[in-house]
């Protein structure tokens, strides 16, 4: 079991990754919170299909547990949703030192993040995930809601107490999911690890290569959540350095709103704004990198960077322009200089359009 530290503020928990570590999930909580009165589990139908059997098991000695299933990916994140939980807290006597458990993929835990941030003005948590993209998600302690008109606009800085990451999850994700995660695995390479992304290049040859060799995939993992952790200590609130870890995700977040959340997965449109960003990098900081290669790797990933003729830049300037990162309605953006070295730069209009209508209409 690898162990990585994630110091944010006056707040200091574990990350534990490893294929198979989920049997130390009760023993890790009798240790870290041996006075929880009530575990509040949150999960998803597909999760619990799958593995509520298990984690029963996993939780057979401890205090009441009330489960609580909500829809799987991004349509969990909603107002209603959200509600749904802190009434399923509130109807079972959930109190200030009862925990809730995030037991799923990324939208679960900043759903479940989010309630625990809220419920009581504040309970514990503890993330259980169990996708490759909540590698990312499930660290530094960003949790949320959606809005209509922005992903991720309701929300708080909220850490759990530890993550408890089983890599032997991942066997049952179908191929869309391991993409959808292993874009964010591209990313961390892409502004903090050249190295990282030298090996990715030339030993990943296929998504399924993932799951073929394990302890490289929990290495390229960890090395994810180190990056993370190293940036989230320096800017826990995302005042500097943090907004770094959006790289790809301006264009990302706009194209997910637009198509309409969970229509096309978090990775999937991450990988087009990384592209789309690799090219602003080129023409606007200088960057000298090899695109033509790139796009062919990822391509034998099985990565797409086409977007639907309907989507047009228009409407995805309208998005891009109330992300959380723009000032004055002016989306600003984080390119390369070089592979792992980012930096924020604010795009005008014309410069988004020219590049958008180049890269995806040209």
């Amino acid at each position: 079991m690898e162990e990585v530290i994630i110091t944010a503020g006056s707040k200091k928990y574990p990350v534990y990754i490893g294929e198979g570590i989920r049997e130390n999930l009760w023993q890790l909580f009798q240790t870290d919170i041996p006075d929880a009165t009530k575990i509040m589990l949150i999960t998803d139908g597909n999760v619990a299909e799958q593995y509520m059997g298990i984690m029963e098991e996993l939780l057979v000695e401890a205090p009441q547990v009330i489960t609580h299933i909500v829809p799987s990916g991004e349509h969990c994140k909603n107002l209603s949703i959200y509600e749904g939980c802190l009434t399923k807290a509130l109807e079972n006597g959930l109190d200030r030192k009862s925990v809730i458990i995030a037991f799923g993929g990324g939208a679960v835990g900043d759903l479940a993040g989010f309630t625990a941030a809220t419920y009581m003005r504040g309970i514990r948590f503890i993330q259980v995930p169990t996708t490759i993209l909540a590698h990312d998600s499930a660290v530094g302690g960003k949790v949320a809601v959606n809005h209509p008109l922005g992903k991720n606009m309701i929300g708080a800085f909220y850490h759990p107490e530890f993550v408890l990451y089983d890599t032997e999850w991942f066997h049952s994700l179908p191929v869309r999911e391991l993409k959808s995660g292993f874009a964010e695995a591209i990313k961390h390479a892409l502004i903090a690890d050249p190295i990282l992304l030298e090996m990715m290049m030339s030993e990943i040859h296929a998504i399924e290569d993932l799951l073929e060799k394990p302890a490289q995939l929990t290495s390229i993992l960890k090395r994810g959540i180190e990056i993370k952790a190293f940036i989230v200590k320096k800017d826990e609130k995302e005042k500097g350095e943090r907004a770094f870890l959006n790289f790809g995700h301006t264009l990302g977040h706009a194209i997910e709103a637009e198509c309409g959340y969970g229509n096309i997965t978090h990775g999937e449109a991450v990988m087009i704004g990384m592209i789309y960003a690799l090219k602003l990098s080129m023409k606007y900081s200088s960057l000298s990198f090899p695109i033509a290669s790139f796009l062919r790797w990822i391509q034998s990933l099985g990565y797409s960077i086409e977007i639907d003729e309907k989507v047009t830049f228009e409407r995805l300037w309208e998005w891009m322009a109330r992300d959380k990162k723009s000032l004055n309605m002016s989306p600003n953006f984080v390119l390369l200089k070089e592979v792992g070295l980012p930096v924020q730069r604010k795009m005008e209009k014309a410069e988004l359009a020219e590049a958008y209508h180049t890269l995806f209409e040209g």
